[in-house]
């Protein structure tokens, strides 16, 4: 309430009167003698009564409400009837009901202490709360309230029933009972503001007088919490009703992240969008441990511009993956003009700074390997707690920013330019022919997501030295972007191992394959249409070599993050901490290396944050499209559950006898018959036999190797630009990516029919 005083919201006036203004459960004399020369002091009618509030330590936070558990004092009057009032609000702290409450939730009720509020009444003519969004399924379409005529207490303590109303966003439309529409434009001015200077959805207590609203309380809406540092509990799911989307996402981090990973992927994504949202809505989130990206978020954006929803879907589908037809995409509504007045300004300054990041580009990825190997021996010279910090603020945290920009400037040209090149060529040629033409990447230079299977090859002919295959792809793997996982190189033994489960394939025929089935396919389209041929020639062209800088901006961003784990390995050092260190974010290091109290705090969260990564861990992979409040220990509970797509609106459907077939995105041509291998992780590669059809949740760079052995690659997550669509294409394997359930619906040794051309999988019979 203070901080709304001093904001200048309409808070009535008052005073606080801390814990140690009492001598057990008495004021001091001393303390008494102040309270009422303050009391004087106030504006109002020295005769008008009071109320008298309660103010416990965690009263009414983010966390816990206490709600109703303390006592609050209404329509006080005379010295006497205060003295005692404050008293018996002071006492309240210790009352029964308040123990019971606090050891369920696992708080203390009393530490710091209790602190009482004396404030004016205000004699309400309507009094309520309002939600700037829904408490129960997160809608942020309309901010939802209750009143009651009078003083509030009564809404609280449920002796009344309540009058309901919405104000609708993007411009606060009222609905509700007559007598309340007075307060709608004060209420919705006040609510929008205070969401936005608070940081996110509020629940707002107020009371109307005279036609004018105060404010008595505002407080983040506990059921939309997303997280719990102390636990490190991070569920975004419950922040709102959002569509979330981990397709290419979800083959990038495959894993769930340790704290230490989510907040290294929260500076990257500051880097690609260093902008926030109206209403803080988050851009990316995590879902108990798993990466995702806000589709609602996006899409609200587009649509507030005049976006149509199919316009909507056809511009995410590339990257983001297809919606089915009947999934609803919540939206949020945003106000045209203050949405302008952000994006625009944004808009000018994101492309000149990416042109002038574009430019940069090849000189930083001439230079990245060596300014990585700089960082390792500077990290590995610092001998002192101290000193490690100021290194990580000073130079790794900005080089890891510097590789994300370079990220950015790699992927933001080429993916809006395939996007539309590949919807051309579909219109053109049809799907197969098009993956055809867009294939073919690596014959002007290698492609770097093929750079390990190629390399294998090479170092098995004697081409390439076992050194120089490590130093160009040791920090490459399945698990390149999560901290706590060591970098290949790490591994004495890991080359071998690759080296054995390599089969031995010519790659280079391989390649060769697929340029000869683009080269026939490009002949097709030179002949079809003369005219335009050139043109698309060097569309062609120049895509591919976009592809290339896009791929070697990837490699250069996962060999900093590389880095990064250097830093955190050698504090692990220092500090003796050992593996706990990827339980802290990268900022509670640096302050626990500094001896800051803020790292202190945070180091005794470790054991509770690595239980609940372990229990995270030991859940299946998510949906790649989850709407809505997601628990993931009740979703895997579940023994009907999809693993394709989650929505907390839908109905429940009555179950049906599975289909012959799955369908996904078109990732590679051809057509192959085969028997199914389902892997779980890339660990298991070697159970993956020659000839055999590759099934999994997802891959990335680190399954490279693998793809050569497989006669075909299916996976749950994934669209055409996805790493296991272009990595297949470019191997002559066919691939169907985004099925959302293949590794539900297919076991080891099934046999399935794969058209690639189609995005269709055919289950065989045995």
């Amino acid at each position: 309430m203070a901080r709304l005083a001093q904001a200048g919201y309409p808070v009535p006036d008052g005073l606080v009167i801390m814990p140690h203004a009492f001598e057990g459960d008495t004021l001091h004399p001393d303390g008494w003698a102040l309270i009422l020369s303050l009391l004087a002091k106030m504006r109002g009618p020295q005769d008008s009564p009071l109320a008298v509030r309660s103010s416990a330590a965690q009263e009414d936070s983010a966390l816990v409400s206490f709600a109703g558990s303390f006592e609050t004092l209404l329509n006080v009057r005379g010295e006497a009837e205060l003295r005692q009032a404050i008293e018996t609000v002071f006492r309240s702290h210790a009352a029964a009901r308040v123990q019971a409450y606090a050891a369920a939730l696992g708080a203390d009720a009393s530490a710091p202490g209790m602190a009482v509020v004396v404030q004016r009444m205000v004699p309400a003519e309507h009094a309520g709360v309002l939600f700037t969004a829904d408490p129960v399924s997160g809608s942020h379409a309309a901010l939802v309230g209750n009143a009651v005529r009078g003083l509030g207490e009564a809404l609280v303590s449920g002796e009344a029933d309540a009058l309901a109303f919405q104000l609708a966003r993007p411009h606060g439309q009222y609905s509700g009972p007559p007598e309340l529409k007075r307060y709608a434009r004060q209420l919705f001015a006040l609510a929008q503001r205070l969401e936005a200077e608070l940081g996110g959805p509020q629940d707002i207590e107020w009371a109307a007088a005279g036609g004018r609203v105060a404010l008595l309380q505002a407080r983040p809406i506990t059921t939309l919490r997303a997280s719990n540092a102390a636990t490190g509990e991070w569920n975004d799911s419950l922040a709102g009703d959002y569509l979330w989307t981990n397709t290419n996402y979800g083959e990038a981090v495959p894993d769930v992240m340790t704290p230490a990973t989510w907040s290294m992927l929260q500076i990257f994504m500051h880097e690609l969008l260093p902008i926030t949202a109206p209403g803080r809505h988050p851009i990316i989130g995590n879902l108990a441990g798993r990466f995702y990206f806000n589709l609602s978020l996006i899409s609200s954006l587009m649509a507030a511009t005049g976006f149509k929803r199919a316009r909507i879907l056809a511009e995410t589908e590339e990257f983001y993956g297809r919606l089915p037809p009947d999934m609803d995409l919540p939206l949020i509504p945003f106000a045209l003009l203050p949405l302008f007045a952000l994006l625009v300004p944004f808009g000018l300054k994101a492309k000149r700074r990416v042109l002038a990041r574009q430019r940069e580009l090849p000189a930083y990825l001439a230079g990245e390997a060596a300014t990585a190997e700089a960082l390792h021996t500077a990290l590995g010279a610092v001998n002192d707690p101290a000193a490690l910090a100021a290194l990580w603020a000073a130079s790794v945290r900005p080089a890891f920013q510097h590789a994300s920009q370079m990220m950015q400037a790699g992927t933001s040209q080429y993916e809006n330019a395939a996007r539309a090149l590949r919807r051309t060529l579909v219109r053109a040629v049809g799907v197969e022919d098009c993956n055809a033409l867009l294939s073919g990447i690596n014959a002007g230079g290698a492609l770097a997501s093929l750079g390990p299977v190629l390399g294998l090859w090479q170092v098995s002919q004697g081409q390439l030295s076992q050194a120089d295959f490590v130093a160009q792809y040791g920090h490459r793997g399945a698990h390149e972007l999560e901290l706590s996982w060591p970098r290949p190189a790490e591994d004495p033994n890991w080359l071998a191992a690759q080296l054995a489960n390599a089969a031995q394939v010519d790659v280079p025929a391989l390649l060769a394959r697929q340029q000869a089935q683009h080269a026939a396919a490009w002949e097709r389209y030179a002949a079809r249409f003369p005219r335009q041929a050139p043109a698309m020639r060097r569309k062609l062209d120049e895509g591919a070599a976009g592809g290339r800088r896009r791929e070697a901006a990837r490699g250069g961003l996962t060999r900093m993050a590389g880095v990064v784990r250097a830093y955190l390995l050698r504090a692990a050092a220092l500090t003796g901490l050992g593996d706990g260190v990827f339980f802290l974010t990268l900022e509670e290091m640096a302050a626990h290396l500094r001896g800051e109290a803020e790292g202190q705090t945070a180091v005794s969260y470790i054991p509770a944050r690595r239980k609940t990564h372990s229990h995270y861990s030991a859940l299946p992979a998510y949906p790649s499209l989850i709407r809505g409040r997601f628990d993931p220990f009740q979703w895997a509970a579940d023994p009907n559950r999809r693993s394709d797509i989650f929505d907390a609106q839908a109905r429940p459907q009555p179950a049906t006898a599975p289909d012959m077939t799955l369908t996904g995105y078109a990732g590679a041509a051809g057509v192959v018959e085969g028997r199914v291998r389902v892997l779980a992780s890339v660990e298991a590669a070697g159970e993956l036999l020659a000839g055999e059809i590759l099934v999994a949740a997802t891959t990335n760079i680190g399954w490279t190797p693998v793809f050569p052995r497989a006669a075909a690659v299916i996976t749950d997550v994934g669209a055409p630009l996805s790493h296991a669509a272009i990595v297949a294409r470019e191997l002559g394997i066919p691939a169907v990516v985004g099925t959302g359930t293949a590794t539900m619906r297919l076991r080891t040794g099934d046999r399935v029919r794969v058209n690639g051309g189609l995005g269709l999988v055919e289950l065989l019979p045995a």
